[in-house]
């Protein structure tokens, strides 16, 4: 959000607004053509659009939105009849198109508290309070995944930045928050906020180091590809649940369908029920034994063997675990905020870790 926001600021504001489309209920029939934007800025993963009429503009892409800036010249009816198009706000050089949004609001920029005013310390805000964040974590009742994820603890931790967090600090996605010690949540969140900031100027998301398709995560958007620590395959569960309204809600914890581990990491009985686990049925990603993944078909054959190959030489102990997020027919598409998902898409595919190529685009 914060490169969205970043992108959007050089491109609105100082400039009088020549273009003002909300397709969005009662704010279709708003008008703001000739106020000034004066910011875009990110609250987490809130963007909010000050007007110098007082007014904010807010949205959220949630898992499938986005904003585009175009040349305002070059815009056709063909591209502004897009159906997807929820928001249509430009100057007379650049148009900014917002697609498939989650959340479209107009408020009083006095006002914005009653938005964002819940979340906690922002990752890469002015308000970044590594000792608060912290003492959210621990207070929280929930399981540290659920808890990461939490908007109301810290603000702009996606399902990536936790998965790969968690997995870097070794930290099991279903142990309870408030039952770790206070070094170790110290470590994770010093771990997400290290890995955000590095990572706020470049298109491609990265933790390993390197942004090569394919190379740029360790567990995010590999499930079914082996360990890059030790060689087992690497599972997607979902822990959480969905929100309930346009608002981001708690994330709580999911009803798991056996039972969940009592210790930091899975026993190894555990770790095998959940192999046979069917998809979408909440649960946690950890590595497993190549002989122990069933071969649906010959590309689940032939995983399952790439696996066998590249399995020796295991680390002991290591658990590769990982919350993704997706949107596949398996596990409908639900916000980040309210939950982590399961049956990540390939990287390849994803829209999250993908970040499309053309300069327009904004996620």
């Amino acid at each position: 959000m914060w490169r969205t926001a970043q992108r959007l600021h050089r491109a609105l504001a100082g400039a009088p607004l020549t273009r003002w489309d909300l397709r969005w209920g009662e704010l279709a029939t708003t008008d703001h053509r000739g106020a000034t934007t004066l910011e875009v800025v990110s609250r987490g993963k809130h963007i909010l659009q000050r007007l110098d009429s007082g007014l904010t503009l807010h949205s959220h892409l949630r898992m499938e939105g986005k904003w585009r800036v175009e040349d305002s010249g070059s815009l056709t009816t063909h591209q502004l009849a897009n159906p997807q198009i929820r928001a249509v706000v430009g100057t007379s050089r650049w148009s900014a198109l917002g697609l498939r949004l989650g959340m479209l609001d107009l408020l009083p920029t006095a006002q914005e508290s009653t938005l964002v005013g819940h979340l906690g310390p922002d990752v890469l805000g002015p308000d970044w309070d590594a000792e608060r964040a912290r003492a959210n974590l621990v207070g929280s009742s929930a399981t540290i995944g659920a808890a990461l994820l939490d908007q109301r603890n810290l603000a702009g931790v996606g399902t990536l930045w936790a998965s790969e967090s968690l997995f870097l600090e070794r930290i099991h996605p279903w142990a309870a928050a408030d039952s770790l010690p206070a070094g170790v949540v110290a470590a994770l969140v010093a771990r997400v906020h290290r890995l955000i900031d590095a990572a706020r100027r470049h298109a491609v998301q990265s933790t390993t180091g390197s942004r090569r398709p394919g190379q740029n995560t360790y567990v995010h958007g590999r499930s079914g590809r082996p360990c890059r620590r030790c060689g087992e395959g690497v599972r997607v569960a979902m822990i959480g649940e969905a929100p309930r309204s346009g608002r981001c809600s708690t994330v709580r914890v999911a009803r798991a369908a056996s039972r969940p581990p009592t210790t930091a990491e899975p026993s190894a009985r555990w770790a095998r029920e959940r192999a046979d686990l069917p998809r979408g049925t909440a649960g946690v990603e950890v590595a497993r034994r190549p002989q122990d993944v069933k071969a649906d078909g010959p590309r689940q054959a032939a995983e399952a063997e790439t696996r066998a190959v590249l399995g020796t030489g295991r680390v002991t102990g290591a658990v590769s675990a990982s919350v993704s997020a997706t949107r596949s027919e398996t596990c409908p598409s639900i916000s980040e905020s309210g939950r982590l998902r399961a049956l990540q898409m390939e990287a390849s595919s994803s829209e999250e870790a993908s970040f499309s190529p053309r300069s327009t685009s904004l996620r």
